[in-house]
């Protein structure tokens, strides 16, 4: 656990926080900076900073706890949808270097965005670019 992440002290109880679900690898709690009311953030127990550094069964178990509490969220503040989203690196707006997906709740009216907004402007690709990618991404692993 690096000295200096605030979710691995939170997890370790020496930053308080309103923790709404815990188990042997996963811990998840309120946003203390919400985007909206229940805001949630679901985080492994132990320090990885990216997606891609979650071992596969601990990748499981954070999804697993997203699933069964996105709408347990929602219900608590009779939301009327939510995003589920992971800033997965700092380029992409991660603030804590811990991975850490979030439950934001959404309600009629919010004037918030949907996940397409946050990319900015949608690039021309080509198809033969597509096939590309598709196959480097086919290919990487």
């Amino acid at each position: 656990m690096p000295d200096d992440c605030i979710f691995c002290q939170i997890v370790a109880g020496d930053i308080p926080s309103r923790t709404v679900y815990e188990d042997d690898t996963v811990f998840a709690f309120l946003d203390v900076n919400p985007l909206a009311p229940g805001h949630t953030l679901v985080i492994p127990k132990d320090h990885h900073e990216t997606l891609g550094d979650l071992p596969d069964d601990t990748a499981a178990d954070v999804f697993a706890a997203l699933h069964r509490l996105a709408p347990t969220v929602e219900d608590a503040v009779d939301a009327d949808a939510s995003n589920v989203a992971f800033n997965n690196g700092e380029a992409a707006g991660q603030e804590v270097p811990h991975v850490h997906g979030h439950i934001i709740p959404r309600f009629e009216g919010d004037g918030g965005r949907p996940i397409h907004a946050i990319a900015g402007s949608r690039p021309d690709l080509s198809d033969e670019e597509l096939d590309d990618i598709a196959a480097d991404i086919r290919n990487a692993r």
